[in-house]
């Protein structure tokens, strides 16, 4: 079976390129980071005009119906571009959550944001002090947001707080459809790290000649891109089929590609990749942070076991 994004999902992709290009999205993160909301909350009601937080609920709801698909593709272009606060939450486990269904019109309209707390692998609720809605994942519940201590992050523009009360999580729809938005994140920053690398090495000299010429430049560039392309169709594949082995298979590939994608940008970039002006570091405090949210490596390897032992 030949699998292939459709003319439309392309075009949205396109349009969210386009918007958040010319958006100044660093600075919003800046912003975030610093706690200062508006100028991220002005970027994300303009995504929430292009759809993408509409996309998961239902027309009846005010949404758009859509899919998994075109989610990710959602997903890749907001980790391409390392866009802040909550949008895993409201846009892609919020709208799989029964108890939030008097809230989803508000979400899908960019009105309201929601966060999502579920023990062990989502312990802390993203945003919680911008959040109007907090999910309780294990429960199957949804609350006002109370979250008030502020816990720190690899990531700076990852704001987290700590919600008294959260229920165990078991697993679930909603949970699995985080863990594939994160995916995508994570495949959409390790392509632009590789991007910018490329870039970089193609006006950066070196003793007289343009650092991209060398042999292990190149072979460095290519082991990334290689990576990302075997990454690609585990993230489509898992949106089209949905299961739990495919979500955890592709947020294990995802973050390890992702991750080769930040450590070789920061070889390509030398000294320049450890100044806070440069917008390499978004991508790498957030590569590292998404790596192991929604869940480790080690618990999404153990999962994938564990289906595997199961159909034997």
């Amino acid at each position: 079976m030949r699998f292939a994004l459709s003319p439309e999902q392309r075009d949205f992709a396109t349009s969210l390129h386009d918007y958040l290009a010319g958006a100044d999205t660093p600075g919003a993160a800046r912003s975030w980071a610093q706690g200062r909301h508006e100028p991220g909350l002005k970027l994300l009601r303009g995504l929430a005009e292009l759809g993408v937080p509409a996309l998961l609920i239902d027309e009846t709801h005010g949404g758009l119906g859509a899919g998994p698909v075109d989610l990710v593709v959602a997903f890749e272009a907001l980790g391409y571009h390392a866009v802040p606060g909550p949008l895993v939450e409201t846009a892609a486990v919020a709208p799989a959550v029964p108890a939030a269904q008097a809230w989803w019109p508000a979400l899908a309209s960019g009105e309201a944001l929601a966060t999502v707390v579920a023990p062990p692998h989502v312990p802390l609720a993203l945003d919680a002090d911008i959040a109007q809605v907090v999910v309780d994942l294990g429960a199957g519940t949804v609350g006002e947001s109370t979250g008030t201590e502020v816990v720190g992050s690899l990531d700076p523009t990852r704001r987290l707080f700590r919600v008294p009360g959260a229920t165990p999580l078991t697993g679930g729809r909603a949970f699995d459809l985080g863990v594939l938005a994160v995916a995508a994140q994570l495949l959409g920053a390790g392509q632009w790290l590789l991007d910018a690398s490329v870039a970089y090495a193609k006006q950066r000299s070196q003793y007289g000649r343009l650092i991209g010429e060398y042999q292990a430049i190149k072979h460095l560039l290519a082991d990334v891109a290689t990576h990302l392309e075997l990454t690609r169709p585990l993230v489509h594949g898992a949106a089209v089929t949905g299961s739990q082995q495919d979500i955890s298979a592709a947020k294990v590939k995802a973050g390890d590609a992702a991750y080769l994608a930040a450590r070789t940008a920061l070889q390509v970039h030398g000294a320049i990749g450890y100044t806070a002006e440069h917008d390499l570091g978004l991508r790498l405090t957030k590569v590292r942070a998404l790596t192991g949210a929604w869940g480790t490596g080690a618990f999404h390897r153990e999962r994938i076991l564990r289906t595997m032992a199961g159909r034997r």
